[in-house]
């Protein structure tokens, strides 16, 4: 049982930090005077964060371990990438949720559900 709690607790991390990641993204778009509204990098944010969002929701019951290590390299990479955007457009919070989801996403890989879970052919 503390396998399993620990595999879910990564995925809950990555996907509340996506999540918090595209409220923070739709507010600095939509909302006057946070110095990004309505530019192209804020919506380009909003849509890493939606895919981060579908990718984490795609991972969670995925038991083929060939796919969980290609989603964990793409949602590494739209981290990073999100992360650094949201640098970029002095969106601290943003960031912030970031670097929350790659504590998530190294929880789910550490983890020893995981790295026990067959591999289906």
């Amino acid at each position: 049982m503390s396998q399993s709690r620990s595999f879910r607790a990564g995925i809950i991390v990555l996907l509340v930090a996506s999540l918090a990641g595209l409220a923070i993204s739709l507010y600095a778009y939509f909302t006057p005077l946070t110095g990004v509204n309505g530019s192209l990098g804020a919506l380009a944010v909003i849509l890493s964060t939606i895919a981060l969002v579908i990718m984490t929701l795609v991972m969670a019951p995925l038991s083929c371990r060939s796919g969980r290590v290609a989603l964990r390299l793409l949602i590494l990479l739209a981290l990073v990438g999100t992360g650094f955007a949201g640098l970029l457009l002095h969106q601290w919070w943003l960031t912030a949720a970031m670097v929350v989801g790659l504590i998530g996403l190294l929880l789910d890989m550490a983890s020893p559900a995981a790295s026990t879970t067959p591999a289906h052919s």
